[in-house]
């Protein structure tokens, strides 16, 4: 009797004391590392700006301290993984300035800003497990938005093509014209990638590619391996956004990569490159 009656008054003890001092210190820990983590876009979003304080309470335009510059010097610099990649300091701090800037402070605009995501994934084509990426960009759609396919990258795709841009490749005499283009015959009959003799600047169009085999069901998606995103937002800079699913602060959806950008060339070389079209 006494070692139940012990029992029932060591719960009742270990109750009390849980309700008095609230959490543990590991559970309080938890608790914290749960506030830094950038558990989804929309809060890296929300932090980037100042919209939301360090323990997760949005403010709105009308709170005081709402875009607060002080709270985005100190809180920018957390969304950085700064554990696994090697993002340049100095290249960090002039970024810091250029957002963060008294005169024309830069803001994050979730509809409206030059972002995308690379989706990795798995599919099954003509009876073969393949990996290939789609790219994701935003696009208004009625009074609202939606997620559309913007473009695609798969091996088997791109194999399909092959032209020659050198000098000596084949092509069709410009006096074709006069013989009805018959020349066109031996084009076609003697040559494998037609592409040949199509002009300078042509690229094919691999989202219709995906598309068709997807609708002639030789093409099965399977699962989607990875994501991560691709920000231009900031004139004169790129960031990339991966998920960074480890214990600690530095965790969830932070920068990734950094890099300044000279003018608009380089922009678009960055972008092709991202997008697999070098």
């Amino acid at each position: 009797m006494r070692v139940i009656l012990g029992l029932i008054l060591l719960t009742i003890f270990f109750q009390s004391s849980v309700g008095q001092s609230g959490l543990t210190d590991d559970m309080k820990e938890t608790e914290e590392q749960l506030s830094a983590s950038n558990k989804q876009i929309n809060q890296f979003f929300r932090r980037f700006n100042g919209e939301e304080d360090e323990d997760g309470n949005r403010y709105f335009a009308s709170d005081k301290k709402y875009r607060d510059a002080s709270l985005r010097k100190k809180y920018i610099p957390s969304l950085f993984d700064i554990e696994t990649s090697r993002i340049d300091p100095n290249a960090a701090r002039d970024f810091l300035k250029v957002i963060t800037d008294k005169k024309d402070p830069v803001y994050l605009n979730f509809h409206q800003d030059d972002w995308f995501a690379e989706v990795s994934t798995e599919f099954t084509y003509k009876g073969k497990n393949i990996s290939g990426l789609l790219y994701m960009r935003l696009q208004q759609q009625g009074q609202g938005y939606e997620w559309i396919i913007e473009d695609v990258a798969f091996d088997q795709f791109q194999n399909l093509f092959d032209k020659d841009t050198t000098a000596s490749k084949k092509f069709m005499h410009p006096l074709s014209h006069e013989l009805d283009f018959m020349t066109i015959r031996k084009a076609f009959n003697d040559n494998n990638h037609i592409e040949q003799f199509t002009a300078r600047n042509y690229a094919p169009d691999f989202l219709t590619i995906f598309i068709y085999e997807m609708n002639q069901g030789n093409m099965k998606f399977k699962t989607i391996k990875n994501v991560k995103f691709h920000f231009f937002s900031v004139d004169g800079w790129y960031f990339s956004l991966a998920n960074f699913n480890r214990p600690g602060y530095n965790s969830g959806w932070l920068i990734s990569g950094l890099v300044p950008l000279e003018n608009e060339s380089q922009k678009q070389q960055l972008k092709n490159y991202i997008y697999n079209k070098n």
